[in-house]
């Protein structure tokens, strides 16, 4: 029937956070990612935590870009400017397809809280292997600001007038054309 209500999805979202000295036991931006992982009701399917590292970080990504269980994968950590952060060096060369808007959008929610120090971080996104990346900064309140205003929405079905689970079964349409 035209205009019912969609029934929530739940996906199977990866959480990798990218740190040098961080544990589980004391990694607090990876852990917020997890409660708002299941909180939104879909499945936490893997969680690590790898040191800042460019082979590291890739290796894990991909590995879990091809797990058909892992639906989409969100990086925390390693967005900075020091000599160690290197996630978007990690993923940037291997995205499929660039989101420059998700980057456009966390600095416009995160100026809005913490000012012109957004400009401090290289938080990107973009497809590796049909599956959703999210390349988030370390710490807890970036996390929160773009789960919350971003990232949440888009990974909820009923999220109108569009959102990315809708799209993921043609996110490989070019595999199934044989283009690639």
């Amino acid at each position: 029937m035209a205009g019912a209500e969609r029934d929530f999805i739940p996906v199977g979202i990866a959480v990798l956070t990218v740190s040098d000295t961080r544990q589980l036991a004391d990694d607090k931006s990876g852990q917020t990612l997890a409660n708002r992982v299941t909180e939104a009701g879909h499945v936490l399917a893997a969680r690590a935590i790898v040191t800042d590292d460019i082979e590291k970080i890739r290796s894990q990504v991909t590995d879990w870009s091809r797990d058909p269980a892992i639906d989409a994968i969100i990086t925390t950590g390693g967005t900075g400017f020091t000599g160690r952060d290197v996630t978007p060096e990690a993923l940037e060369p291997i995205f499929e397809k660039r989101m420059d808007g998700f980057s456009e959008v966390f600095h416009r929610i995160s100026y809005d809280k913490i000012g012109t120090s957004t400009i401090q971080s290289r938080a990107t996104g973009g497809v590796i292997n049909a599956t959703f990346v999210f390349v988030l900064p370390g710490s807890p309140g970036a996390c929160k600001d773009a789960w919350d205003g971003i990232i949440r929405p888009q990974l909820d079905y009923r999220h109108k007038p569009c959102n990315f689970v809708e799209i993921m079964p043609r996110l490989d349409e070019h595999l199934r054309r044989g283009g690639g």
